[in-house]
């Protein structure tokens, strides 16, 4: 079973409204790392937005086509239980940490799945060793630098244990320590069978991905092994992906 299956996805924010997203159909595999690019506006965030099923199910608007998440339909399943296949991490931090301490942040989903008190100290210590974060445990996370809050609200998807892991642009406010800090953990984690999408602009930080997606003006307009798209350079600069030098 395919970890994630887009097919023939439209969307738009208000009924009759502009299309951000026009027919995209493709496949992840399980343990797949897929990077997602094109420039802003293109509809990258957007479509994190309806792998979670915080569209259509809070944002509304109109959706035709399908959306599937490790075999679950996000328009027959509510957030919170998508939230158990789907971890979404966005690009500041700030929106997603709002706990006192590093370890009230990641033990928060956990709680609230009313799991036993063993099982949430396995999974905080579990998370802080995966993100090597382990002397942050009792940090206020607003205290925290940028790349720390990454790592944070990374550890918080982290502890629902979810198969899908969907990164929209975490990377880009990064310094390369950063940026090679997190690539780092997600090809540990791929090893681990997690599948990751990553959105991203850097074309550089997307170069451990397997394939890449790229999205131009809501439309998918290629979908490749990373190593082909990324060398294909023409390309690239034809639709403005990367710089002329």
């Amino acid at each position: 079973m395919d970890a994630i299956v887009v097919n023939q996805l439209s969307y738009s924010y208000q009924v009759s409204g502009r299309q951000i997203l026009k027919n995209i159909s493709f496949k992840v595999a399980p343990g797949e790392i897929v990077a997602l690019i094109g420039l802003s506006g293109c509809g990258k965030s957007t479509l994190c937005l309806c792998l979670g099923g915080i569209i259509p199910h809070y944002l509304g608007g109109e959706l035709t086509g399908r959306v599937s998440v490790n075999g679950k339909d996000t328009k027959e399943y509510k957030v919170a239980q998508l939230a158990l296949e789907v971890g979404l991490v966005f690009q500041d931090p700030d929106t997603q940490l709002f706990s006192p301490t590093v370890e009230d942040e990641i033990a928060f989903a956990p709680e609230n799945l009313c799991l036993p008190v063993e099982e949430i100290g396995s999974r905080i210590n579990k998370v802080l060793d995966i993100l090597g974060i382990s002397a942050l445990r009792k940090e206020n996370p607003n205290r925290l630098s940028g790349g720390q809050k990454h790592l944070v609200a990374m550890g918080a998807v982290l502890a629902l244990e979810p198969a899908i892991l969907v990164l929209d642009e975490v990377l880009a406010q990064l310094d390369p320590v950063g940026k090679k800090t997190i690539n780092d953990i997600l090809l540990d984690l791929r090893q681990q069978g997690k599948t990751i999408l990553i959105v991203e602009h850097d074309l550089e930080t997307v170069s451990i991905a397997d394939r890449v997606l790229v999205l131009e003006n809501g439309l998918l307009l290629r979908d490749g092994q990373a190593e082909t798209v990324l060398a294909d350079r023409e390309f690239l600069l034809r639709h403005k992906l990367e710089c002329e030098v």
